[in-house]
């Protein structure tokens, strides 16, 4: 006998015999009937519809054969599967691979076989029709074909029996899903009549399901749209564009006591093998659960945003008085009440009063409108401890009732009076003491103790903001004695500050004259003075500058208290600024036969401060060496690392100051007895000094004793950014003469007579500049017009137009504007310099006239190198 080969599609056509769920299935009326006309046809004793499994054949019909399955082995359909194709034997006996199979030799002693591959599903082989005679027979090309048409029909058998299968477990899901489902679930037909409907739904509306069955599904809608419900469905038959159908949208469904449950209803629609819909699905999911949810938590978000705003919005609600009119309110919205009130308790000599804050406007008549506005108002309390509110603010009960008019405790309630259904009165405490309350009427949720736990946090709130506002009214007078005294202290800072920009005007002027002059016949080159000429002439000039550095110091001291002093902080070469300020007092130095001496450091070394007012303390500290040193004494300047600082220490031979009145050193105008001596000094540098250094971030302090001299140190903290270039000081003016002589036209617009001989004076030494001077802006802007200056010096303050208005003519004049004006005015405060940059002047110059910086100034602004006269 030889075994059949496995197909090298086994597994696939395994699958699709086992997907026929056909196996070991009772008998079938149709596949007996289809064996038996084979039998008949072919005039033979067995038909089998055989189905070929892995280690077996099983015969879903066997006429003819007892046994209904045998072994794969002996099996002949199976090699009919390996050839998939019709397998025809007219004797065994005459072939190889039959003659020794044991259905040959034994029962049912098959001499004859022919077999026809069934292919139900995918074109897989899963078994035969085939017919078996016990004689030898011929089988001509008709028969196969005829055994062929029979096979197709097993084949159909197999399929609808395949369908019948599905259609059974479909249904059964279906019962399962529709009856058995924890969501409703309604069919209703094309006219929109129930033809089912779930237990779950059934028990989610209150109904029977004899109550439902053949009614319309609009007895389940509310009122307003079920009228509608019919349309609907019309419309959607009718191919218009649903709005349910097909659709999820939540909605109400009506329950049959009445009320509304809430709903996602999703509408699908069931249609026929011609499209044609036979009946609708509703699926109806409950969202009471998800609904209640979301209101506890909107009402936890209600309170907590009542919470979050009554604190962090106190001071604005409060000074717009809306504070407890949103507390009020916010109660009534978190309890779902009519009215409500709260209030403060205010204790007296025999019982609590009530002192109402907000409370709901419950007027019924002219004279309790009247009532209710002197309560709002806060012009009366509440004094009667015999009555639902009194019982609270009194002997700080909780009073809660769903019986108002019953209570044994309520007050009586005059005619007209709007019902209260029910009333909860809650205390409030702050530790022990009763400091106010709420109450509120006509609740629509249940007054209880969970009610009462949850307004708990509102209720410490209201403690809070009532004491509060207690303490907000005890504060309130001496807050507006503070303004009062803020108004004054403006006032006065103003007048100060007028004043000091008054004085320094007026004693600039004259200083511009006694400095400029003095300066003029110091340095003058074609009429030398003489040896005592010279000596007076510096002293006139040191006395004005020292006048002028008290004016200065004055001013410096007044901007740093009033808060009004700016600092540009910016990394700086500490090496620099010390040679800045070394410079600038070299000449005073030798003057006094001081030996300076510099401690050497690494001039990388920068710190973050303002240039300027770093020079400005430097100076300070050097000057006061100078001036408070010994005869041919020594300075030694010395700067070390310490931590994140820069210590800078300037160290004199002087006499030295005691330990018990160095803390005096740094008081404005204290200068310890310094002033029954001949050094000159104001008293003010020091305090000045350790005002710029504290506003720098910095430390200043003194190491000093009595006959071993004095060390002033400040500190500033280090930059740690990489070093910029090397500042460079500003360079001295060249005064080389250039190769092409050009006369240039200054106009100086001065009405001071003693101002325009000095700046005559001055522009002698400049035999290219030709000065023309004039005393009004008015007469300036004539000369302007007619014959254009190269640059413009103007006063400020000035008959008629001021400097200000001629500038801004100047600006407004297109044939002016490419002219220069530069500002020289007495006016030297920091705001008069920002002002005049701001108007639109070129640069801004302060009276008394620096020479230099004039001289550096005119050659900025002019064309070309000035040649000064040698």
């Amino acid at each position: 006998m030889q075994a059949t080969e496995t197909p090298d599609n086994e597994t696939q056509r395994l699958a699709a015999l086992h997907a026929l769920q056909v196996l070991d299935t009772p008998l079938d009326t149709a596949f007996e009937r289809m064996t038996q006309l084979a039998r008949d046809l072919f005039d033979v004793p067995i038909a089998l519809v055989s189905l070929v499994d892995q280690e077996r054949q099983w015969f879903k019909s066997h006429q003819g054969l007892d046994t209904c399955e045998t072994s794969r082995e002996v099996s002949f359909c199976a090699h009919a599967i390996a050839l998939d194709a019709p397998l025809v034997i007219e004797d065994t006996l005459h072939d190889e691979r039959f003659r020794d199979n044991p259905l040959v030799g034994d029962l049912p002693h098959i001499r004859f076989y022919a077999g026809y591959p069934l292919r139900p599903l995918n074109g897989m082989p899963v078994g035969t029709l085939c017919i078996i005679d016990r004689q030898p027979r011929d089988f001509s090309e008709r028969d196969l074909m005829l055994l062929g048409s029979l096979a197709g029909q097993v084949e159909e058998l197999l399929h609808q029996h395949k369908l019948q299968v599905d259609l059974t477990h479909t249904a059964r899901r279906f019962e399962a899903l529709f009856n058995k489902s924890a969501t409703a679930k309604i069919r209703i037909d094309h006219a929109g009549l129930i033809i089912g409907i779930n237990p779950f739904a059934l028990n989610l509306l209150g109904y029977e399901e004899s109550e439902l069955l053949g009614k319309n599904v609009a007895v389940l809608t509310p009122p307003d749209i079920s009228s509608q419900h019919d349309s609907y469905i019309a419309r959607y038959i009718a191919g218009h564009e649903p709005k349910v159908i097909g659709r999820g949208r939540e909605v109400e469904a009506l329950h049959k006591e009445g009320r509304y449950i809430p709903v996602h209803l999703a509408i699908n629609a069931i249609h026929d093998d011609h499209g044609k819909v036979v009946e609708f699905l509703g699926v109806l999911t409950d969202l009471t659960d998800i609904y209640n949810a979301n209101r506890r938590i909107r009402k936890e978000q209600n309170l907590l945003k009542v919470l979050h705003q009554g604190v962090t919005d106190y001071q604005a609600l409060m000074s717009g008085k809306r504070l407890w009119t949103f507390l009020m309110e916010a109660l009534r919205d978190l309890t779902d009440s009519d009215y409500a009130l709260i209030g403060e308790v205010m204790p007296t000599t025999t019982t609590n009063a009530l002192k109402i804050h907000a409370i709901t406007d419950l007027s019924w008549s002219e004279e309790s409108r009247l009532l209710m506005e002197r309560l709002r108002s806060g012009d009366m309390t509440l004094t009667n401890p015999k009555s639902l509110l009194g019982r609270v603010f009194a002997f700080g009960e909780v009073i809660m009732t769903d019986d108002v008019y019953s209570h044994v405790k309520r007050g009586g309630f005059p005619p007209g009076h709007p019902p209260l259904h029910n009333y909860l009165g809650v205390p409030i405490f702050s530790g022990e003491r009763l400091i106010g309350m709420f109450a509120i009427a006509n609740s629509k949720q249940p007054l209880n103790q969970a009610l009462l736990d949850w307004l708990q946090p509102f209720t410490d709130t209201c403690a809070l903001l009532i004491n509060l506002y207690s303490q907000m009214a005890e504060r309130e007078e001496v807050t507006k004695d503070l303004a009062n005294a803020r108004d004054q202290a403006e006032i006065a800072n103003q007048a100060k500050s007028e004043f000091l920009s008054s004085m320094s005007h007026e004693l600039r002027t004259p200083l511009n004259a006694i400095i400029g002059f003095s300066q003029l016949l110091a340095k003058g080159r074609r009429d030398p003075l003489s040896e005592k000429q010279q000596r007076q002439v510096t002293q006139i000039e040191k006395s004005g500058l020292h006048l002028l550095s008290l004016i200065n110091e004055v001013l410096d001291l007044a901007k740093i208290e009033a808060g009004h002093l700016t600092l540009s902080i910016e990394a700086i070469v500490v090496a620099n600024v010390i040679d800045d300020a070394c410079s600038t007092l070299e000449a005073n130095i030798e003057a006094a036969g001081i030996t300076l001496l510099r401690t050497p450091h690494p001039l990388h070394w920068q710190v973050s401060a303002d240039y300027t007012r770093t020079k400005q303390v430097l100076l300070n500290l050097l000057s006061n060496a100078i001036k408070y040193n010994s005869h041919y004494g020594t300075i030694e300047i010395a700067v070390t690392q310490e931590s994140d600082e820069l210590c800078i220490s300037v160290t004199d031979s002087g006499k030295g100051i005691a330990v018990e009145r160095q803390h005096e050193l740094f008081e404005p105008f204290n200068r310890l007895d310094a002033e029954q001596s001949t050094t000159e000094g104001t008293g003010i540098g020091l305090a000045i000094t350790r005002e710029l250094v504290g506003r720098m971030q910095g430390r200043i302090g003194v190491e000093s004793a009595p006959g071993e001299g004095s060390s002033f140190w400040f500190t500033l903290p280090i930059n740690e950014q990489s070093l910029p270039q090397e500042n460079v000081l500003p360079s001295e003016v060249s005064e080389t003469a250039n190769e092409t002589e050009h006369i240039f036209q200054l106009l100086y617009i001065e009405d001071n007579p003693t101002n325009q001989r000095l700046m005559d004076d001055i522009i002698e030494d400049y035999p290219n500049i030709e000065l023309q001077t004039v005393s009004s802006a008015e007469l300036g802007l004539e000369i302007m017009r007619h014959s254009p200056p190269d640059l413009v010096l103007m006063d400020i303050h000035l008959p008629g137009m001021n400097g200000y208005q001629a500038l801004a003519e100047i600006q407004n004049t297109p044939a002016l504007q490419h002219i220069n004006v530069i500002a020289l005015s007495a006016n030297a405060m920091d705001r008069d310099l920002r002002y005049g940059l701001a108007a639109g002047f070129a640069d801004y110059l302060t009276k008394p006239i620096d020479i230099e910086k004039l001289s550096r100034t005119l050659h900025q602004f002019l064309p070309t190198v000035l040649r000064k006269v040698p």
